[in-house]
């Protein structure tokens, strides 16, 4: 765990598919191991200025991902550094025995990029939301699950993935967010970053949750309640001291993640605290349905996944246990 100052200009938003793909450029330019893969994906994976760069380096294998990450586990295994890049329903949702047995079991270190991961494709349903991606990759053995919260974050994401030395899946956001990562804060697996002190409450948040957990944070304290924000960063390795610290330290967890919360992020801090130290919990996410169709904006409010959504599990959380 971390503690660090929130940069002060919040209020820019930031893509992080674009310091994903300028990440990438940089490592190819200093690295000729590093190569990509696609799934007919050049421009949702923001891939069209690699190609024109290193175009004998990027293998578009069609729309095909299981052999997408066959070949990027073949590319592993003779020595290269492959970044497999794909939406992150299809990556996941397709290829889930490929990740499995042709990456973790062989502990090659293929890096698979989910793209535009949670409601992020919004008006497109439920064939195109990504919301149980956590739950099956954090179910694989071996395999590290990051979820960079701001483009420093997917920047350090990006030079870590390719100097691990294992599989690895990346969750990279769709949606413009805000930088909430303090400078020169480390990425390292197993490692959280405090964003705020807070004695009351643990808000556990991942992705595009975070910053909408310091603006809850922020709202809270206004009123008199503490609130410690933790950007948990890796669903699989967890932060386990940072975890049972909040425990121990405050009066209750709230998680929030864009995913279904039957074993992601949530699931995971309920484990380890039912286990070792059991305290009173929100867990803040799509509770095991189908997210109907709308604007990502209307499903993240459907969901409580904002803000406000954030405060009120926060409010709940500490009136139910003055009862």
């Amino acid at each position: 765990m971390t503690t660090g100052l929130i940069p002060e200009n919040t209020a820019r938003t930031y893509d992080c598919r674009q310091a994903f793909a300028e990440e990438l450029i940089a490592l190819a330019a200093e690295d000729p191991r590093v190569v990509a893969v696609c799934n007919d994906s050049v421009g949702s994976s923001n891939l069209v200025r690699f190609r024109e760069l290193y175009p004998d380096r990027l293998i578009n294998v069609g729309i095909a991902e299981q052999d997408l990450v066959g070949v990027g586990a073949g590319l592993a295994n003779g020595g290269l550094i492959p970044f497999v890049s794909a939406a992150g329903p299809f990556l996941t949702g397709r290829a889930t025995e490929q990740i499995k047995t042709d990456a973790a079991y062989n502990g090659l270190p293929v890096i698979l990029c989910g793209q535009s991961p949670g409601m992020a494709y919004g008006e497109l349903g439920p064939t195109h939301h990504s919301i149980e991606d956590l739950s099956w990759m954090r179910a694989i053995a071996d395999l590290a699950v990051a979820v960079p919260a701001d483009p420093a974050q997917t920047r350090a994401a990006v030079r870590w993935a390719a100097a691990h030395d294992g599989p690895v899946y990346l969750r990279i956001p769709r949606f413009k967010i805000p930088a909430v990562t303090p400078e020169d804060a480390p990425f390292r697996p197993g490692h959280s970053l405090q964003l705020t002190d807070g004695d009351d409450v643990t808000v556990m948040a991942v992705g595009t949750m975070v910053s909408r957990a310091l603006t809850a944070a922020e709202t809270l304290r206004a009123e008199g309640i503490g609130v410690r924000v933790l950007n948990m960063t890796f669903v699989e390795p967890m932060d386990t001291g940072a975890v049972l610290r909040a425990a121990r330290e405050t009066r209750g967890i709230v998680t929030a993640e864009e995913a279904t919360t039957t074993g992601g992020l949530g699931a995971a801090v309920a484990s380890l605290v039912a286990q070792n130290r059991p305290v009173p919990m929100r867990i803040l996410g799509v509770h095991r349905r189908f997210a109907p169709t709308g604007s990502a904006s209307f499903l993240l409010e459907h969901f409580g996944l904002t803000a406000d959504g954030i405060a009120v599990a926060v409010r709940e959380l500490l009136s139910h246990e003055q009862r």
